[in-house]
């Protein structure tokens, strides 16, 4: 048997979903739940197991091409059907993905790169360079259960359900995610059908391709949390072209480190989601008035989700952040007053463990799916694939198609002189913390907007993002003190030590006001 070689190039389209399954133990429950969703239980399903190699140089040349290679093996192992693909990068920051895609059959388990002449490859690999220090680098090994959907448009989508693990360097990590296909049809179509999905199965979108997860694998043993990792903007864009690139990166820090938050309980993966949806949600105010035409959908099925993760935070900063500085002044020494600090460090730490798991009970609840994929779909239509131009009516700026510089600096600039106004009146002595923390919230949208934004603004402005973020810190803590010793109420600890951090929180608030109120 021959390589086959590769037809034309092929643009593949996908939408990728996670599952929610906390426990691994509990992959066989949700696999149920998806046959017998609605959009699928009346098709035929088809199963095969599908074993693949991903081959990278040991200096993931590959890898900063933003290109995969893999060969996979389908079917049993007695009679197995080999495949090679060639991947290369597309979309990254959106569980809608369009990549160019070669592949074809091999004759055994071996690369057969001289099949890939057609495609990029030979460009990749001037030389030989590549193709010399090739070595497998991890495997995925999962079952695929596939359903072939024609809808009523005319679209036709291959769902697959992809349960399993991604092996490396001696470490796993489960897969039970779902892909959907378009084979006809528009790239909306996935949306209607991932939203018919997500009625009666819980799911969350997933920009991270196995790929991805495997080459993370290779360097660390958990999950990390996804930062932020403002992208490059430019000064001729309009805001559709910024707020789809910078909105984008942030959804995902916001999406990727939920979908962690499953399996992990690292605390900065909590810290770390809240950021992305705060950044999300202070940018998006900031652009607003330019996208008039394209409202932001109703976000209030996340609301649950959100609440549990600010209660989970608080508990988290608590514990570890704010007590621990604490402990030596309160107890000095007195037995009686460790065991209180000890009581304390013990209610916490249930406290936060119970949170926790209603974390991850409200992220599997049906309805943060559908929200989470009606906003993803949102962002396509900015300025992705699906972005359809705005209403002639629209005399915004991105309606014009002029680029949006200097109204983003005027929107900017206003944004600095509330923080001021706001800073003025938290340094009154008879602030109250509501005050405080209005300007905080100011402080952190200033923040995040500039940080973001910086290669659209003046130098004034861009230093501001350095001022803001320290009166955030400042108010934060202050914030933190009291929310410590609330919790310490609530939770039943003695009488001493609520007063005693009451007192601590008081004190703080004093300093704070004393201190000058600094522009932005």
């Amino acid at each position: 048997m021959q390589a086959t070689a590769p037809s034309a190039t092929f643009i593949e389209i996908e939408i990728k979903l996670a599952l929610p399954v906390a426990d691994p133990a509990d992959m066989a429950d949700w696999v149920e739940r998806v046959v017998k969703a609605p959009a699928l239980a009346r098709r035929k399903a088809v199963r095969q197991q599908v074993y693949s190699v991903y081959y990278d140089t040991p200096e993931q040349a590959l890898r900063s091409q933003r290109a995969a290679l893999r060969l996979r093996r389908v079917g049993p192992p007695e009679q197995p059907q080999w495949l090679q693909t060639l991947k290369t990068a597309g979309h990254s920051d959106s569980a809608l993905s369009q990549r160019g895609e070669w592949e074809m059959p091999v004759p055994g388990p071996a690369l057969a790169l001289e099949s890939l002449h057609d495609s990029p490859w030979p460009q990749m690999d001037r030389g030989g360079a590549v193709s010399a220090k090739l070595q497998p680098c991890f495997v995925t090994d999962f079952e695929r259960i596939t359903w072939h959907v024609k809808q009523r448009d005319g679209s036709a989508i291959e769902v697959a359900l992809d349960v399993g693990t991604i092996s490396a360097d001696g470490r796993s990590t489960p897969v039970c995610e779902l892909e959907l296909e378009l084979l006809a049809g528009p790239p909306s179509a996935l949306f209607a059908l991932a939203q018919r999905l997500a009625r009666s199965v819980a799911v969350l979108p997933l920009a991270a391709s196995k790929a991805q997860r495997g080459y993370a694998l290779l360097q660390a043993t958990a999950p990390s949390a996804v930062r932020a990792h403002p992208p490059q903007l430019s000064r001729r864009w309009t805001v559709a072209a910024i707020a789809r690139r910078a909105l984008g990166e942030m959804f995902l820090q916001f999406t990727a480190n939920l979908h962690h938050l499953q399996n992990a309980d690292d605390p900065e993966l909590v810290h770390q989601a809240r950021v992305g949806w705060r950044r999300f949600r202070s940018l998006w105010r900031l652009l607003r008035p330019a996208l008039a035409h394209l409202p932001l959908p109703d976000g209030q099925a996340l609301k649950p989700l959100l609440e549990r993760m600010g209660a989970l935070r608080d508990l988290d900063v608590a514990l570890t952040q704010t007590l621990p500085a604490w402990a030596d002044l309160y107890v000095q020494g007195d037995a009686a007053r460790a065991q209180h600090w000890q009581a304390l460090q013990a209610l916490l730490a249930q406290a936060t463990q119970r949170e926790r798991v209603a974390v991850r009970q409200a992220l599997a609840q049906p309805a943060v799916g559908q929200a989470l994929l009606a906003l993803t779909h949102w962002l396509e239509t900015l300025d992705g694939p699906l972005a359809a131009p705005p209403p002639q009516v629209q005399l915004q700026a991105s309606a014009r198609k002029r680029p949006a510089q200097r109204w983003v600096r005027g929107r900017t600039q206003r944004l600095a002189d509330r923080l001021e106004v706001a800073l003025h009146e938290a340094a009154r002595a008879d602030v109250d913390m509501g005050t405080l923390h209005r300007a905080r919230i100011l402080a952190k949208r200033l923040r995040y907007s500039t940080e973001v934004l910086a290669v659209l603004l003046p130098g004034r402005l861009q230093r501001s993002h350095t001022a803001a973020g320290q009166w955030q810190e400042r108010l934060g803590t202050a914030r933190d003190l009291a929310q410590a010793s609330v919790l310490a109420a609530q939770l039943g600890a003695p009488a001493p030590l609520v007063e005693f951090l009451r007192g601590v929180a008081v004190g703080h608030a004093q300093v704070l006001t004393l201190a000058p109120a600094a522009s932005a």
